[in-house]
């Protein structure tokens, strides 16, 4: 077992080069091989850095007749880094399984984070992030993509979605059916690099915008905000759930602003309540 090689799930950067951190750096030039998504595209980056390690193509198409070649050099004492082109291995590429058969067999895993579309797109949308479901790229079929968005249509977590460039369009008037017309979206493309692009708004603007056969080419991805009941409560009402909430201990800020996510009143009105207890 103490022989055994390691698995080093590596994070790449999504545009911007810069973004390749050091320890992913010195992973990359010390390992015995490099298993990428794609060898020509990966092959850029090896250069842009002089990284002569040797690669392995390991993708969707061939990812079955890998695994047993990867899992024996790995059992040999060989040390592999598993590349994605973009972001962190595993998540929207068939790195997840190559992961999976090393925990089975009992090879050694170790993650290098980095930069993933996921959190930058979310942390740059300025829509609610404390709580978040990423839900990848959905179905291309109708009916299962259907059936996935009527699962989320009740979700009060910001949702996050990938989306390719000749499918944006469809996957609005969908989101609009399903969520409403007014929900929050930002689409996000061409991340960390130099035509990076946030455009926030409702549902319904971003379907009239993007409702046009020039779109900007890449990759979306797609922040929509969750689903939130309203309902009226009278000042009174509002007093006695505050309370409620205070004496649980909540902050008067996030008492405030957990109530305001269920009532017809802001926040900062709210918070002058809770100052009036």
């Amino acid at each position: 077992m103490s022989n055994q090689g390691i698995l080093y799930i590596v994070g790449t950067p999504i545009g911007n080069l810069e973004d390749l951190t050091f320890r992913a750096l010195r992973i990359l030039q010390t390992v015995d091989l490099i298993a990428a998504e794609d060898t020509r595209h990966t092959a850029k980056l090896l250069k842009h850095f002089e990284i002569t390690t040797p690669q392995i193509s390991y993708h969707q198409h061939n990812r079955q007749s890998r695994h047993e070649e990867l899992i024996q050099r790995l059992e040999s004492g060989k040390n592999i880094a598993l590349v994605t082109d973009a972001g962190m291995p595993g998540i929207s590429d068939p790195g997840y399984d190559l992961i999976k058969s090393c925990i089975h067999r009992a090879v050694n895993i170790i993650p290098i984070p980095g930069v993933t579309a996921v959190i930058t797109a979310l942390v740059g949308g300025g829509l609610p992030m404390e709580r978040f479901v990423f839900e990848g790229f959905l179905p291309t079929k109708n009916k299962e993509k259907s059936e996935r968005l009527t699962s989320l249509k009740n979700e009060s977590r910001t949702m996050i979605f990938y989306e390719a460039p000749h499918r944006i369009q469809e996957t609005l008037k969908d989101f609009g059916v399903t969520f409403g017309l007014d929900r929050e979206i930002v689409l996000a493309r061409e991340l960390t690099k130099l035509h990076e692009e946030f455009w926030r708004g409702k549902i319904n603007d971003a379907i009239k915008i993007y409702d046009s056969d020039r779109l900007p080419k890449g990759e979306y991805t797609l922040v929509v905000a969750g689903c939130v009941d309203t309902i009226t409560l009278s000042e009174e009402e509002v007093k006695i759930q505050l309370q409620e909430l205070l004496n649980q201990g909540i902050s008067r800020s996030q008492a405030s602003k957990n109530l305001a996510r269920i009532s017809n009143m802001s926040r900062q009105e709210i918070y002058q309540l809770t100052i009036k207890l």
